[in-house]
């Protein structure tokens, strides 16, 4: 398949206002970074550039390939070994990746595979989720599905979050992607006056979210405070997943 991005630059201001409206639907690659400038690669080198959440040990490896059977369904299948693919461990059970780096407003891009009944997300900031699911084939959607920005965990209860507008999901075993635009909270004499929002979150060439406000981090984030900058996180602890391709560059 192949996805619809950009033909032309966004526009986007650091004292933007946050009532962007953002194309749904343009000619362009699968690999926005094939035909537009100013990105840079975050994984491809190894491990390096990443550490596990909290400096715990981890079994994160990267690999040149990935594969899900039908005969053992709830796994995937990779050989540690140089290579550009990365993939949460054997047992798919394994601590959270977080870049070194810290990021401010972003747009993102990242593939991602998951086996049938796993779950993961992407996290912006490490504190904000687009929520990695198998949800292939279902009608009804909610904010734990995959493409949603996850509800927030508050007095042992879920609240908030925004479940996808559709299910762009793909079967159990395929490679899918998430091009996420970000823009950070905005705090003024050490004091948040603008929360974190989701301009546009596209999966799979569907537009599942757009213009969300995140008013405080969501579930299973860092223990981190907002800031204007922060890592980004991979979840590596409630199941099987490989990472590859992920991009980002500064909003523009």
């Amino acid at each position: 398949m192949r996805l619809a991005f950009l033909t032309a630059a966004l526009a986007f201001s650091v004292a933007a206002q946050p009532d962007h409206q953002l194309p749904d639907r343009v000619a362009g690659l699968e690999a926005p970074w094939l035909q537009q400038r100013g990105w840079w690669q975050l994984d491809g080198k190894g491990r390096k550039g990443w550490h596990m959440r909290d400096d715990k040990p981890g079994t994160w490896f990267t690999a040149r390939a990935v594969d899900w059977m039908r005969t053992d369904p709830k796994k995937l299948s990779a050989k540690p070994g140089p290579g550009k693919i990365m993939v949460n461990g054997p047992d798919g059970i394994t601590a959270d990746l977080v870049t070194d780096d810290k990021l401010g407003d972003i747009e993102l891009y990242v593939e991602w595979m998951i086996p049938q009944g796993s779950n993961s997300g992407v996290y912006l900031h490490g504190l904000y989720e687009v929520q990695i699911f198998d949800s292939y084939g279902k009608a009804k959607l909610a904010t734990f599905d995959a493409g949603a920005i996850y509800s927030r965990w508050i007095g042992e209860k879920s609240v908030g979050g925004s479940a996808p507008r559709v299910n762009a999901s793909r079967a159990p075993g395929e490679w899918q992607s998430f091009h996420v635009w970000f823009r950070a909270p905005r705090f003024e004499g050490g004091k948040k006056i603008q929360n974190a929002r989701f301009l546009k979150v596209v999966y799979n060439g569907q537009t599942v979210q757009e213009n969300v406000e995140i008013d405080g981090p969501t579930r299973a984030h860092m223990e981190i405070s907002e800031a204007p900058t922060n890592p980004l996180m991979l979840q590596g602890d409630h199941g099987p997943v490989a990472f590859r391709n992920i991009w980002a560059r500064p909003l523009q």
